[in-house]
């Protein structure tokens, strides 16, 4: 196959897109957050991002898309890229674009699945214990994934799609966040004093960014310009995104008397995650009506998780990601069609009854993989290395505790807080020498 330029031009500025919405993603969470541990969460998705990028490059592509093995994995003979091609398409995967620039697009996919997480476990993870965290999920759950639905692997033999990550990403993560959230156990002070935002602007600045970027996230897996395919999905995704941030102000406004910013904002990345596994094979008109369904179903499971059960997701992962995850991917089983896009399938609306089973069992192994995986790598973390910084640490906050660092420049809270972290540590310190001079003694 020829490299169509065209095609090479539009990938390069929605691998780029992708990119900004890595630190859009940490402007939507510390804005949402407690202001002393607004620098943790930059440090996290900053960190993480390198760190995703080395692995992908040294051995995630490779065990991701290589040729499958009985349909579960991929091979090592991309290791370091090598043989992967930067001046011709890898074909079976994107053919008219160079295959370095589609390693690079699933890259950023890669780097950014794990750090969704960020938004369940914040302020109250050690630092260590994430970094392992965020390398075993990539490793044992996001790599088999992508090869069993895009790499060849045994759910797209079964015949599952997911056009741009609801069941790969959303799925997954949203399951793996409510299983993260039950390890940890609720922050300090669980309750509505512990939940208000420090910054809504940077929070809407945020969200305004992952909104934008989200662009180049769904219609750049069309992995082409030509064609009506990534114009239909950027339709469809805005629209999603759009009813969805209607639905939860709305909903918000029923609640509480008083419609919500946070709630709009939160509305939208629902839509835009919903819609994600569909937004390839499905027009505007039927996005409308699964926005509505996405925005209804992942508020419920805000009021449900959060209110009635009282799991500490502390920004909603599993319902904003999860929850409308599985409602767009489910949605390809009854309104997908080929006159939409011709290599996708068509669903229950086009006489394909059979594609919504189908479709369900994709996202029952993802929320399996997603919730179980995760339960037993924090189980394991959790009686090595441990887990959760200790209750003086999260009342001072990850900012200081874990980074010597404040998002801002109050310089006398600053040194308060300083002070306050070395009087704790002269505390352990006493404490430690104590108990080793009672040792002795006996």
């Amino acid at each position: 196959m020829v490299l169509d330029s065209g095609d090479t031009a539009w990938m390069l500025v929605a691998g780029s897109l992708v990119l900004l919405m890595i630190p859009a993603l940490g402007l939507f969470e510390s804005g949402l957050l407690r202001k002393k541990n607004a620098a943790s969460i930059f440090m996290q998705i900053f960190f993480g991002l390198a760190l995703l990028s080395v692995m992908w490059f040294i051995f995630g592509f490779s065990v991701s898309f290589g040729d499958s093995t009985e349909g579960l994995i991929g091979n090592f003979d991309w290791v370091f890229l090598k043989g992967v091609p930067s001046d011709a398409p890898l074909e079976q995967y994107a053919p008219t674009i160079p295959g370095v620039l589609f390693v690079k697009f699933q890259l950023m996919f890669a780097a950014i699945t794990p750090l969704l997480l960020t938004g369940t476990i914040a302020e109250r993870m050690k630092f260590n214990s994430f970094i392992i965290f965020i390398a075993a999920w990539s490793m044992l759950i996001y790599y088999p994934l992508v090869h069993w639905v895009w790499g060849g692997g045994w759910l797209a033999e079964l015949g599952v799609v997911d056009f741009a990550g609801g069941i790969v990403i959303h799925t997954s993560v949203g399951m793996a966040a409510l299983a993260a959230a039950l390890v940890l156990g609720r922050r300090r002070h669980y309750g509505p004093a512990i939940m208000i935002p420090h910054s809504i602007p940077l929070a809407v600045l945020g969200s305004s960014l992952l909104w934008l970027g989200w662009f180049g996230f769904n219609a750049g897996s069309a992995l082409s310009a030509s064609g009506g395919v990534a114009g239909n999905t950027v339709i469809v995704t805005h629209m999603a995104s759009s009813v969805s941030a209607l639905i939860w102000a709305g909903l918000s406004w029923i609640r509480t008397g008083k419609p919500s910013v946070v709630a709009t904002i939160n509305g939208a990345i629902a839509g835009l995650a919903g819609i994600t596994p569909a937004s390839g094979f499905v027009s505007a008109e039927h996005a409308f009506v699964i926005g509505i369904a996405i925005g209804v179903i992942s508020y419920s499971g805000v009021v449900l998780f959060k209110e009635k059960l009282k799991i500490d997701d502390a920004l909603d992962v599993s319902s904003v990601h999860g929850v409308a995850g599985i409602v767009g991917a489910l949605a390809i089983g009854i309104f997908a069609s080929t006159a939409i896009n011709p290599g996708g399938v068509d669903g229950l609306l086009f006489g394909n009854p059979d594609q919504l089973w189908i479709q369900a069992i994709g996202v029952a192994v993802a929320a399996a993989m997603g919730f179980g995986g995760t339960w037993i790598i924090l189980q394991v973390l959790k009686r090595t290395i441990g887990i959760r910084v200790s209750a003086e640490v999260e009342d001072i906050g990850l900012d200081i505790s874990e980074h010597a660092e404040s998002a801002y420049s109050d310089e006398e809270e600053f040194l308060l807080d300083m002070d306050d972290y070395t009087e704790e540590l002269e505390e352990k310190d006493e404490i430690l020498f104590k108990k080793k001079s009672d040792g002795n003694k006996k």
